[in-house]
């Protein structure tokens, strides 16, 4: 793969607006039933920066994008993101507008890739970009072909998703979520259904994407990448951000008994 040319609209990350922070989220909670998933999450990410979300199953990191993206909808908190929506959980029901306003701005890439199976790659790719944002189907043609070529998947536009690796199907998912350019790339989990040898090719391109400036928030268990290629580190557990830092003081130096355990029972688990 080749490093995206950044005079190239169709590839490179969104030009910032200004220095503020793309996302604020505040005191977002979430039940679902008597269990509190979410209780009073608040972070930000400025524009251009990873943030890794790291935590044992269950502590509520996957809850957090989906809110983000208006697939959860949180009891309470607010996502504000610099150029809107602001979106309020508990002043009022959250509309349809509100959830497109949501997508507009974020793209999400899941655990399970997602692809529509009767669809090519090429139709996968350009399906958002022609329908949901209404570009014309030339344009979204180009600018699909121009990032399968970036990952190295020109030669399977035409190929469906049955046709392809988990890995190669896992890159069309990455591929599906630039061509919508959004502002923020949310990742759940996008290494975990592949087999262990189809894991590096997906996070090489995470660490390209990150290296040329877009901005992220990926759920990982991948605690080595995150170390290496997050700007910030949250480490979640049973519903709140029990520490939070650089890879350097999260890792090396973490405040928190539990996280101390959780870092070492994953990148650690045969020492001593």
């Amino acid at each position: 793969m080749s490093p995206i040319d950044a005079s190239d609209d169709a590839l490179a990350p969104p030009a910032p607006a200004d220095d503020h922070p793309l996302l604020q989220v505040s005191g977002l909670t979430k039940s679902f039933g008597a269990n509190r998933v979410l209780d009073g999450v608040d972070f930000e990410v400025r524009r251009g920066e990873v943030v890794a979300l790291i935590g044992p199953s269950g502590s509520g990191k996957t809850t957090v994008l989906r809110s983000l993206n208006g697939l959860e909808t949180p009891e309470a908190g607010t996502v504000a993101f610099a150029d809107g929506p602001r979106i309020d959980f508990a002043a009022a029901r959250v509309s349809k507008a509100d959830r497109v306003a949501l997508r507009d701005r974020s793209a999400m890439v899941f655990q399970h890739h997602n692809l529509f199976p009767h669809r090519t790659v090429l139709q996968n790719v350009t399906e958002g970009p022609v329908h949901a944002h209404r570009i014309p189907k030339d344009e979204a043609v180009a600018r699909a072909e121009a990032l399968l070529d970036r990952v190295g998947l020109s030669e399977k536009r035409d190929a469906y998703p049955f046709e392809l690796s988990g890995g190669q199907q896992q890159r069309v998912g990455i591929v599906r979520a630039l061509a919508l350019r959004p502002a923020l790339l949310l990742f759940d989990e996008p290494t975990s259904a592949l087999d262990s040898e189809l894991v590096g090719e997906v996070l090489l391109v995470l660490k390209e994407l990150a290296e040329e400036g877009w901005t992220m928030v990926i759920v990982t268990h991948e605690l080595a990448f995150a170390r290496e290629v997050a700007d910030e580190v949250l480490f979640f557990d049973h519903g709140v951000i029990l520490e939070r830092g650089t890879p350097k003081e999260l890792f090396n130096r973490p405040r928190h008994e539990r996280t101390r355990r959780f870092i070492d029972r994953i990148l650690r688990p045969f020492d001593g």
